[in-house]
């Protein structure tokens, strides 16, 4: 067998690869330099060719006695040293080198009639040194999952008939090379997870012979509705965590070969192109974390091979669109953290495929439609944060894939389906904030759920951390009246009369049991409570309140503001709450307390994450307060004058804090019927949770306690906050 290198150079094209860890041998400048077909396999006697492999590295063995392997009889003799798996121990041309490998290694002059060079995953190091624009014949270079650094030399520039280029999982600065594309060729451009910053490369506006572009992961900047064309071919594009600002282009729908648009995390500002409904091959799209307004366009109803759509973080308004039910195909929809509103479809349940829903952080309301209990394969759903009400349906227990449920932060109402006792898979739950009551389902998801993920409801009780357990009486009552009813309905012509005496008896009992507790404790309206907004009992939870707090003792006091006192009260049932006592002065002023009862009312309904939840008011002629959920680290004040907490709350956390106040107040005053004014938005009044989101505190405190004012332009609020 004549072997590759006896063959004069001059008389075809290297095609030249490196295995993986395999670095750099010497004697390949060497090979390009021999011209002769009566040339040994070194080209020179044996001992003077030198390899240089990684010092104990067998995989390198293997690969050079495989090779050895191949080569003829005469060419094998030569390397009879070659044996065993120790080449730095005696193997002719063989020395063992420790140091780090470069490109600088590389005689880029001995190969210009290179085509392919790829040197993936092999630990090189250093800068691209200027010498491989002599490589002007290459068309694929693959120097991907390396550590190379510094910024692309110009000589690349001269590299104009690549049809790949690969420079992603490095540590590459500066701008992207310039002149890749002048000749229209290049189809495969990938530089993701590098440093690159600056504007993208002018030739590839033109370049409409790309395929895949990868650029994700960098900090290029410049306007995106300007710095790209159309591109015929291009299947796979993602620009994602960059910096690049404007609208999106309608250009994109032109790319009919397009399965895969990924923009996210930039400043994308505008609305979603009507056109990107052409490029019907799309399957997966995902714009999220940018600037996007407007509604989902109905023209998207056509991209039937959708599989992931992702626009969540943005500012769509507007219906989630019937057409939904179109893409059969979909497995991922995540439209979190927008403003979309109206009802969940129903049309959702006819996505059979789908694994993940998240529609939580928006708007929507009414009830959660029993069809999504048909999504038999659906392993994520996320309703949380929303206005969703009445009652859970039992279908949702059909969905037996099921692992993280969250529907916490909403006004769903009733008693858990027992169905959900067959959601076995589930291992993570959250129906905290909600208005639920009864018993939990007995299944491993709710017995190991937190007090976090199951507070704030009207009365759960079961086998879990901060509930009572279940009364088997009141169970037992529940299932005899259950079967009273049936008998009721059965025998109501006959019984009609008897039942309406019962009803008038009952009736004059229950009138004269009032009249009697009137008279036990005498005292006018102020002097009741209303704790009865979550159900309780007023009076047992203002003794608990005081028992808890040893009638407001100093010690438990937490912040103190304008109107009252902050407590920290942790009552019988292990809730944690913070109790505000009123000055004085400030109930003095309650003249019309049914108003401010209604008004309390109306506050204690509001549900949005950002805002800390008012569980209701109690007044006495002893003490007045209201109560509130306790919100772990305190004021965003205390945080930031502590050194070691103001050092953990970096950057993105104090923009999220920002976000969480900006949700808040947008939902106090255009959510919320009548619209509620804060008047008094301080870091004493925004306070931070155990992961650092912030929740509104006070909000409406000043209207709460002064119903009557209607001079709005009077000054209510901290000076040093308040706007000129």
């Amino acid at each position: 067998m004549t072997s590759l290198l006896h063959r004069p150079f001059s008389s075809f094209f290297l095609h030249l690869f490196f295995l993986p860890h395999l670095f750099y041998f010497t004697p390949f400048s060497a090979f390009a330099d021999h011209t002769s077909s009566t040339t040994s396999i070194f080209g020179t006697p044996a001992s003077a060719a030198e390899y240089k492999v990684a010092e104990g590295n067998t995989t390198e063995a293997e690969a050079l006695l495989k090779w050895k392997a191949s080569l003829d009889s005469q060419s094998q003799s030569l390397l009879s040293s070659w044996v065993g798996i120790s080449p730095c121990i005696k193997w002719i041309g063989i020395t063992c080198d420790n140091s780090e490998s470069t490109l600088y290694d590389f005689n880029f002059s001995s190969f210009p009639n290179l085509l392919i060079l790829d040197l993936r995953n092999n630990s090189l190091s250093g800068t691209i040194p200027s010498q491989i624009g002599n490589l002007s014949r290459i068309i694929k270079l693959n120097l991907c999952h390396n550590e190379l650094t510094g910024s692309i030399p110009s000589e690349m520039n001269n590299l104009t008939r690549l049809t790949f280029l690969g420079l992603s999982k490095n540590e590459f600065t500066g701008p992207l090379p310039q002149g890749l594309c002048l000749r229209g060729l290049l189809e495969n451009f990938t530089a993701f997870s590098n440093y690159f910053s600056g504007p993208i490369l002018e030739s590839l506006k033109n370049c409409t012979a790309l395929y895949r572009l990868r650029l994700d992961g960098n900090q290029l900047t410049g306007n995106i509705s300007e710095d790209f064309g159309s591109y015929p071919s291009l299947d796979y594009v993602d620009l994602s965590y960059n910096n690049f600002y404007g609208e999106l282009s309608s250009k994109w729908g032109e790319c009919r070969n397009m399965t895969s648009l990924k923009i996210s995390n930039n400043n994308v500002s505008g609305e979603i192109p009507l056109e990107l409904g052409k490029a019907t091959r799309l399957h997966l799209i995902d714009l999220s974390s940018n600037h996007l307004q407007g509604t989902i366009p109905t023209e998207l109803g056509g991209l039937k091979l959708l599989y992931s759509l992702t626009l969540s973080n943005n500012h769509l308004s507007g219906n989630i669109p019937s057409y939904i039910r179109m893409f059969s195909s979909l497995q991922i929809l995540n439209l979190a953290y927008n403003d979309l509103n109206g009802s969940i479809p129903k049309q959702l349940g006819e996505c059979s495929n789908l694994l993940f829903l998240n529609l939580s952080n928006n708007k929507f309301t009414e009830s959660i439609p029993s069809e999504i209990g048909s999504l038999q394969s659906l392993q994520d759903l996320d309703l949380s944060c929303n206005f969703l009400a009445q009652g859970l349906p039992w279908q949702l227990g059909q969905l037996r894939m099921l692992e993280t449920l969250d529907i916490s932060h909403n006004m769903l109402s009733g008693v858990i389906p027992s169905s959900f006792k067959d959601l076995l898979s589930l291992s993570t739950v959250n129906i905290s904030f909600n208005e639920l009551r009864g018993p939990i389902p007995d299944i491993k998801a709710f017995h190991n759920a937190s007090y976090e993920a199951l507070r704030d409801n009207m009365g759960l009780c079961g086998n879990a951390s901060g509930l009572k357990l279940c009364d088997p009486t009141e169970s037992n009552i529940t299932s005899k009246k259950k079967g009273n009813k049936v008998v009721i309905l059965i025998v109501l012509p006959v019984l009609g009369g008897l039942l309406l005496v019962f009803v008038v008896i009952g009736a004059f009992f229950i009138l004269r049991q009032r009249a009697r507790k009137s008279e036990a404790e005498p005292g006018n309206e102020q002097d009741q409570n209303m704790f009865t907004i979550l159900g309780h009992d007023g009076k047992k939870l203002y003794e608990n309140i005081i028992e808890a707090t040893e009638e407001f003792n100093s010690n438990y006091c937490i912040g103190e503001g304008g109107y009252g006192t902050v407590y920290k009260a942790v009552i019988p049932t292990e809730r944690v709450v913070a109790v505000k006592k009123l000055h004085r002065s400030q109930t003095d002023r309650l003249s019309d307390f049914k108003a401010f009862e209604k008004e309390v009312c109306v506050l204690a309904n509001i549900r949005h994450c950002n805002i800390v939840k008012l569980y209701g008011f109690c007044s006495h002629a002893k003490h007045s307060f209201l109560v509130y959920e306790f919100v772990d680290r305190g004021s965003l004040r205390k945080v930031l004058t502590s050194e070691e907490q103001a050092i953990e709350l970096d950057w993105m956390k104090r923009l999220n804090v920002v976000k969480g106040i900006v949700g808040a107040l947008s939902y106090l005053h255009h959510s919320c019927s009548p619209p509620i004014i804060h008047r008094d938005i301080t870091s004493n009044n925004v306070l931070l949770d155990l992961e650092y989101e912030a929740h509104v505190s006070d909000f409406g405190t000043a209207r709460l306690l002064m119903p009557d004012s209607s001079n709005w332009t009077v000054f209510a609020g901290t000076f040093g906050y308040s706007a000129p």
